[in-house]
């Protein structure tokens, strides 16, 4: 028996020998990147270290000078990082005119995560219809219906980053209930509790409301928390624009703690802040607030970006009640004249159960007008409301309901409302993810027609520039994890978020003594700088500095779904 089992001992230890000697360790990488600063988004110090890529994994971390390579990227100097995530976009529609992505991928960013309170998807003919009338410069014909449809459009046409979706509460409100202001019936909410179960099936990564805006404004706490608890089921999360950043700020997040414990779902604070100077004072104490829940066993975080201005349409300057119906009933409301004077005045005054965003900013030179859809429009775009009233020597309240009227309800305006104090404050903070809250641009073509919020250039880059590297409000280290570790986390993404062997190879390569921010409020076309190579799911996307024009991105699935194919779940 010993000899048996000695002579079996050495025919194993031969096989395995044999085994590692054929190990795919020792062909050669598709990709090394050499020499560089690793910081793998612990959050712990950076180390001199190179990174390995086969196919869209990443294979090893480590000294890889002895190894051969397809092709070797030269990071000396130069810091190497996991891709970063942008937990609040806008490109829903801008990768559909340009899959490229540019001005995400110019910044690092990898992964793109949309649905603050809509969803392209799950949609009926009548929101189908009302889609194709919304849009603006961008035009595109609709080929889904549910959100994981819309989602795979994407990633079937190319796309450079990565995708992924909350399913909008407000959108499947509308899909049941229209644009009314009225609560479901049981069997309604039942539906509305279906579509979400589909979608998470399907890969969605949980509940995205925006409760300033109709109709989802209209929706109750216990609506939102039946419908969390079926994303719940699904390892889903529950994330928010709260439904008062100013006047009802504590209250918005009392709101939002109570929606996370009674769904058990985990909660996110799309674009953390106090809106209004009346409500800066506030801060301190929402963060308490925050951290104390985070205390007591409630999973919640936040997302921001890096500038004092928020950026949303321009008649949401009205109260919620005129919405009611949708955009064809705001306009006869805004025509029907005494109507109009009630309007006016609800515009004027503070709200009262509503983010009134016109005296949030305090003065209509702090409303900056930055998107019009009518032609005859666009060349007042780039100055205040206040600048356009003194132009038509009118009232602003005026100007602005004039405004709503001539641009049928698809004007853009940039709100300055946020004290610079307190976004330092925010960025200090561990548990403070990043977004954009803007779609993915290029300085040419289409996008050219209309200025824009310059977060949709500089979000990330401001981020790790500004304040990181100048004004110190965080490590370097701890920033590269709250730009990809944290927020992958939260959101419960497959094997992203870190350099480490196995996980994909989403890595952006960057100089953190050189990267900025360039776009500016009144020049916001500017891609920022320092970024030199980013890869995408192993494949280069941007080589020194410049776009490659490759789109391996992919539909990403929430760690709920169903099925999760290699294709398009990550796995």
């Amino acid at each position: 028996m010993r000899i048996r089992t000695a002579l079996l001992g050495a025919s194993l230890a031969l096989a395995s020998s044999l085994l590692a000697s054929a190990a795919p360790t020792d062909t050669p990488y598709d990709v090394v990147i050499r020499g560089g600063t690793v910081y793998d988004g612990s959050g712990n110090p950076g180390r001199r270290a190179d990174v390995g890529i086969r196919g869209d994994r990443i294979a090893s971390v480590g000294d890889l000078s002895g190894a051969a390579a397809k092709s070797v990227v030269d990071a000396r100097g130069l810091a190497v990082a996991p891709g970063f995530v942008n937990m609040l976009s806008w490109s829903v529609d801008t990768l559909i005119a340009d899959g490229r992505s540019q001005s995400e991928i110019r910044q690092g960013v990898t992964t793109e995560i949309f649905g603050e309170g809509w969803s392209m998807g799950p949609w009926n003919d009548e929101q189908k219809k009302r889609a194709r009338e919304d849009q603006t410069d961008i035009k595109f014909d609709i080929e889904w219906t549910t959100l994981s449809e819309y989602l795979k459009y994407l990633e079937k046409r190319g796309i450079s980053p990565n995708v992924a979706s909350y399913v909008g509460a407000a959108t499947v409100r509308e899909n049941v209930l229209g644009l009314d202001n009225k609560a479901p019936t049981p069997a309604q909410l039942e539906q509305m509790q279906a579509l979400v179960r589909r979608e998470m099936e399907n890969g969605a990564l949980g509940v995205g409301t925006a409760l300033i805006y109709p109709p989802g404004t209209f929706a109750t706490t216990e609506e939102l928390i039946a419908l969390c608890r079926v994303a719940a089921e699904y390892q889903g999360k529950y994330i928010t624009h709260m439904r008062s950043e100013g006047d009802r700020l504590s209250e918005a997040v009392d709101e939002v703690i109570r929606i996370s414990r009674e769904a058990g779902v985990p909660a996110e604070i799309y674009h953390l802040k106090a809106a209004g100077v009346d409500n800066w004072p506030k801060m301190d104490a929402v963060i308490a607030k925050i951290e104390a829940a985070r205390r007591d066993g409630v999973k919640i975080t936040a997302n921001m970006y890096t500038y004092t201005a928020g950026g949303t349409a321009l008649d949401f300057c009205i109260p919620p009640w005129a919405h009611e119906g949708g955009t064809e009933k705001l306009l006869e409301r805004l025509r029907d004249a005494a109507t109009r004077t009630r309007i006016a005045g609800e515009i004027r005054e503070p709200g009262k159960g509503w983010e009134n965003l016109y005296r949030a900013s305090g003065s209509p030179e702090n409303i900056l007008i930055d998107e019009f859809n009518n032609e005859k429009l666009k060349p007042l775009a780039g100055k205040t409301l206040a600048e356009i009233a003194r132009i038509r020597k009118k009232d602003p309240v005026e100007t602005l309901i004039d405004l709503v009227i001539e641009d049928e309800a698809k004007t853009g305006a940039l709100y300055f409302l946020i004290s610079e104090e307190n976004l330092e404050k925010q960025l200090r903070l561990p548990w403070v993810s990043f977004g954009s809250d803007a779609g993915s641009m290029a300085p040419e073509g289409i996008f050219l027609k209309s200025p824009t919020h310059p977060r949709a250039y500089g979000t990330f880059a401001r981020f790790l520039g500004r304040y990181v590297r100048d004004k110190k409000v965080a490590s370097l280290p701890e920033a590269i994890r709250r730009l990809s570790a944290l927020p992958a986390s939260n959101l419960g993404l497959d094997h992203r978020g870190r350099l480490e062997e196995g996980m994909f190879a989403d890595v952006v390569v960057f100089d953190p003594a050189t990267i900025a921010d360039r776009a500016t409020y009144e020049k916001p076309h500017q891609y920022s700088v320092g970024v030199r190579h980013v890869f995408v799911n192993g494949t280069q996307v941007l080589k020194d500095g410049e776009h490659t024009g490759a789109k391996p991105g992919r539909a990403l699935k929430g760690p709920g779904a169903k099925e999760k194919s290699a294709g398009s779940s990550g796995r």
